[in-house]
């Protein structure tokens, strides 16, 4: 059996966490938002925390053990204070975890130390395509063997920091399989859209088009592991960080509504609202407990812990949505309006769907 009680490294990590999220992340979000970029420092901040490396062992230069449940702890706390401030901070888990999960031990004593030093470095990955009900089982990305080599091309979309990217890893389909390949930024033929990604949310994230043509990379760069286990990983994340988005949400709607007064009435104490955030809080709850589920059952080698991360991602896409949505509503007509953070976690919220491939823990 598992338990619901953290240890105490974690609740260690989860406090430090609490405090650079609630500090740092929350009070800089929507000027970061507007600004269209973070604060000088914010991310480093966030890096120097450790939640990555104290997931990696110490022969690749981390201090410990790779741990799902830990990481889908710490994403919540992130996503709690803002969660593009979040997806930066964990940008470099797309290139260093999946190494560690599918890699070789040459491919993980070679690319995994560089990559976790105390200075924050953007490495990123590439997984998502523009094509419609995408599917990262059926990518339209080729990878064509060639010798030592393999030969790569397609056109992804959502990359993070894809722009100053010093390597990154790219999934293409390789005879009907996923697979991913670490490609050094520089690389010929690899070429980063000019301006940035526009979405309704995440404004703060820097996030790219990018082309692939004839890109070389040599095959010892391949990583043969199982993909799904790297996909797992991703909804475990999406889990983790959509509970966080949603509970920022109702937690400052329910605050709003205790202090409002609407006819003599305080707004929480109107029947209709309170009986809303009670649902809220419910599906906030279901989802949480999926995520650590999913996350244990990864660790522990489960059978079915795929299908439980799956499941986990699926039921908090609807959650945060809905979370998100009536948390605008509490609020009445100021839930549409900048002053208040509703807004841009219902934006948030929305793009959940879509955010596959954008976070790894």
């Amino acid at each position: 059996m598992y338990s619901f009680e953290p240890n105490e490294e974690q609740k260690m990590l989860i406090d430090a966490v609490n405090r650079y999220a609630a500090n740092d992340l929350r009070t800089a979000a929507e000027e970061a938002e507007g600004e269209k970029h973070f604060p000088a420092g914010l991310i480093d901040k966030g890096w120097e925390l450790g939640v990555l490396q104290a997931s990696i062992p110490e022969e690749y230069g981390g201090f410990g053990e790779y741990s799902s449940v830990t990481g889908a702890l710490a994403a919540e706390e992130l996503a709690y204070g803002d969660l593009a401030g979040a997806l930066a901070v964990m940008t470099p888990n797309l290139f260093v975890l999946p190494i560690l999960l599918t890699g070789s031990e040459e491919q993980k004593q070679k690319f995994i130390p560089p990559v976790i030093e105390m200075e924050w470095k953007a490495y990123t990955a590439a997984l998502i395509e523009k094509t419609f009900n995408f599917d990262a089982s059926d990518l339209k990305t080729t990878a064509t063997a060639d010798g030592d080599h393999f030969i790569l091309n397609g056109e992804k979309t959502f990359v993070p920091y894809a722009a100053d990217a010093e390597a990154m890893i790219v999934y293409a389909n390789v005879d009907g399989l996923t697979q991913g390949f670490i490609v050094p930024a520089k690389t010929e033929g690899l070429t980063v859209g000019k301006e940035r990604n526009k979405l309704m949310s995440l404004n703060a994230l820097p996030l790219y088009d990018l082309s692939l043509e004839n890109v070389r990379v040599p095959a010892a760069n391949r990583l043969e592991g199982d993909f799904e286990a790297v996909m797992a990983a991703s909804r475990v994340a999406l889990a983790a960080t959509a509970v966080g988005v949603a509970k920022a949400s109702l937690d400052y709607a329910a605050n709003y509504a205790k202090e409002r007064t609407v006819f003599g009435v305080k707004v929480a104490q109107k029947q209709a609202v309170a009986f809303m955030m009670a649902e809220m809080a419910m599906e906030i709850e279901a989802a949480r407990l999926l995520a650590w589920e999913a996350a244990w059952k990864l660790d522990t080698g489960k059978e079915d812990a795929y299908k439980a991360a799956y499941l986990a991602a699926t039921a908090a896409i609807d959650m945060v949505m809905m979370v998100t949505d009536r948390g605008v509503q509490i609020l009445g007509g100021h839930g549409y309006i900048r002053e208040h953070p509703v807004e841009m976690w219902l934006r948030n919220g929305r793009g959940f769907a879509t955010f596959t491939g954008l976070m790894i823990v």
